[in-house]
């Protein structure tokens, strides 16, 4: 980052960076694309396919809407979401 100056200038959050904590090994070693359904397969190292356990899919959908007709700004919106 430069000023009008031409000096140069650290960025500010660059003070706040630390090292990662402990890394934690996972049990796979790789992980490839399934070409049938597009997911992906993590096997261990011995090339055993194992389950990474399962998680859920979410939809969301928002509506905005205005209620007057007039050149003044009054809008709102709502919002849902499904969690499966």
């Amino acid at each position: 980052m430069s000023t009008a100056a031409g000096t140069v200038t650290r960025p500010w959050g660059a003070g706040r960076l630390t090292p990662y904590p402990t890394v934690t090994r996972r049990p796979h070693t790789s992980v490839v694309l399934d070409p049938d359904t597009q997911l992906g397969v993590y096997t261990d190292h011995t090339g055993t396919v194992i389950e990474m356990g399962k998680h859920g899919t979410s939809k969301g959908t928002e509506t905005s809407t205005v209620t007057n007709s007039d050149s003044q700004n009054d809008q709102g919106h709502d919002q849902d979401s499904q969690q499966d």
